[in-house]
């Protein structure tokens, strides 16, 4: 895989505000920071979006930070995320699994029925694969099913990227699914893989494409198509959800932790995954 030099482009709008007796000029993708009265506070919720992190300095990536970028975020973890060369970098801590060790936050948007996303990921040279673990950006439907709470009641399901590797070392990118009728407790991969074969490479970016669309009451109308390289490994009808009220696509998740439940997928060393050049965008 070679590393790739990626198109870089910063989105800025403005936005005049008035108040009272005084005038000021805010950006408007800058939610207000420290206000505390509840009744007032306002955080965007962005239905189309592009993100990267060209002109940041090297440093902590903060919450206010994230706010900016992403609109109404919950389970930031500035300990664990930074801003590095042009990249939002996420530290995975040893020894620990699942938040404890990484990151688990979730980006509200626009409630949709058909949303699309795109971003580049890399593990850091020296990283440890270890077992495996959850990675990037994904969607949530309803309820938004994740952490082997299986979606057969019907009110939500999730998609999401994970990184495994098997028996042989051989480490891939797969779907990691939730919906009605998903086989299994936890995450579903329909048996899809990226690289057909070998492993990902240390060091390289890839570009991850989801497409989410919700179904319709009980119906299988519904759609899942993943796209990684170029390379389209899993494009289906799929039921999502069978109560309506919960068909919706309302959060975008933004995952980098080693899991699994077991401690044979911790690793003794810490871990950097690297991210850039994010959009997502609400269709319908």
């Amino acid at each position: 895989m070679i590393q790739k030099q990626q198109p870089r482009n910063v989105l800025s709008l403005s936005l005049l505000l008035i108040a009272g007796l005084f005038t000021a000029c805010e950006n408007d993708l800058q939610p207000l920071i420290g206000e505390q009265n509840e009744t007032t506070q306002a955080r965007a919720v962005y239905s189309t979006r592009t993100v990267n992190w060209n002109n940041r300095t090297d440093g902590a990536y903060t919450e206010a930070e994230a706010d900016t970028d992403f609109g109404n975020v919950s389970g930031w973890n500035e300990a664990r995320a930074y801003n590095s060369s042009g990249t939002a970098r996420v530290k995975l801590e040893p020894n620990a699994l699942s938040n404890e060790g990484g990151m688990i936050s979730n980006i509200d948007i626009s409630d949709g029925s058909e949303y699309e996303l795109q971003y580049d990921v890399k593990f850091h040279s020296q990283f440890d694969w270890s077992r495996g673990g959850k990675v990037g950006f994904g969607f949530k439907i309803g309820d938004g099913n994740t952490g082997c709470d299986k979606a057969d009641d019907g009110n939500g399901g999730s998609a999401r990227i994970m990184w495994y590797t098997d028996n042989n070392g051989v480490t891939k990118l797969k779907p990691y699914i939730y919906y009605k009728d998903m086989p299994g407790n936890c995450g579903y991969d329909f048996g899809k893989v990226y690289p057909a074969s070998g492993s990902i490479q240390k060091g390289s970016w890839y570009t991850v494409k989801i497409y989410v669309k919700s179904n319709t009451g009980s119906n299988t109308n519904g759609r899942l198509r993943v796209t990684i390289e170029g390379d389209t490994i899993l494009d289906t009808a799929i039921r999502w959800t069978t109560n309506d009220a919960k068909r919706l696509i309302n959060t975008m998740p933004f995952t980098s932790f080693r899991g699994g439940s077991d401690s044979y997928w911790e690793s003794s060393t810490v871990g950097y995954i690297y991210y850039d050049n994010l959009s997502w965008t609400k269709i319908n």
